[in-house]
Formats: structure tokens, C-alpha cells, sequence
């Protein structure tokens, strides 16, 4: 099952790196990774992940608090224009609203939506 994990850590230099450093020393491999910041001093980052357990010990070991635990779609999409389109037209058709979108690793797109069962019939 692939897996959507949120922390929030301080917006200050070497604190992805760090996140990076807890998830490599447990032997966690990043599937697929976004982190923005809102100007509040935090940073938000989704991290995706075939296996949560060890994940969520190694961040939770370090102090790091996961905010949010999510089961997701990781679509393989073609890497073209209009790849992206095609597929959230699909949702939108079935009148899935998306939470939580990304890129992942080789060219595959990672979707969170409030009804997952509705966006996993509706991409067939």
C-alpha cells in the first residue's frame, strides 16, 4: 500500500536534510517527496512511502511528528503534455475533489482525494 505521510518541521536550512538523514539511517526509501512553505515558519512535506512502519518509528524516533497518515494512488502517467489533464478530468467527471497531488518517481503521479474508492473506479 503506498502511503502519504505530512510532517511539519521549522522552515530553517538542513531541516529536509534531516528528515532525509532519519528516513535513510532506518532504511526507508523516499518513493516520491513535495515540501512547500506558507511563510508561517513551518514547512509542510508529503512524504510517500511503500512501507509507513518503519517510516513512522524512524520520524517518530527523531521527533518528528507525522501529522497526517493517508493511503494513496500512485498512477503511472505518460511524461507528455496533457498527461496530467487527462487523468484529473477523469476525477473531476466523477465528482472526486483531489486533497493532496504530486509527482513521485519515475513520472508517476501521487493523488489523494476525499473519496479514494470513487478516484480508483473512476481512473478504472
Amino acid at each position: 500500500m503506498a502511503t502519504d505521510l505530512t510532517v511539519y518541521v521549522d522552515d530553517d536550512p538542513g531541516e529536509l536534510a534531516r528528515v532525509g538523514d532519519v528516513l535513510g539511517d532506518a532504511g526507508v526509501n523516499i518513493a516520491g517527496l513535495c515540501a512547500v512553505t506558507s511563510g508561517g515558519g513551518q514547512a509542510k512535506i508529503h512524504i510517500l512511502v511503500t512501507d509507513a512502519t518503519p517510516a513512522f518509528e524512524a520520524l517518530q524516533g527523531a521527533g518528528i511528528e507525522i501529522a497526517e497518515e493517508q493511503e494513496v494512488i500512485v498512477l503511472d502517467v505518460e511524461d507528455r503534455p496533457g498527461g496530467l489533464a487527462e487523468v484529473v478530468h477523469k476525477l473531476g467527471a466523477a465528482q472526486v475533489n483531489l486533497e493532496t497531488v504530486y509527482l513521485a518517481t519515475n513520472t508517476r503521479l501521487v493523488l489523494a482525494a476525499d473519496d479514494l474508492a470513487g478516484a480508483k473506479a473512476a481512473l478504472g
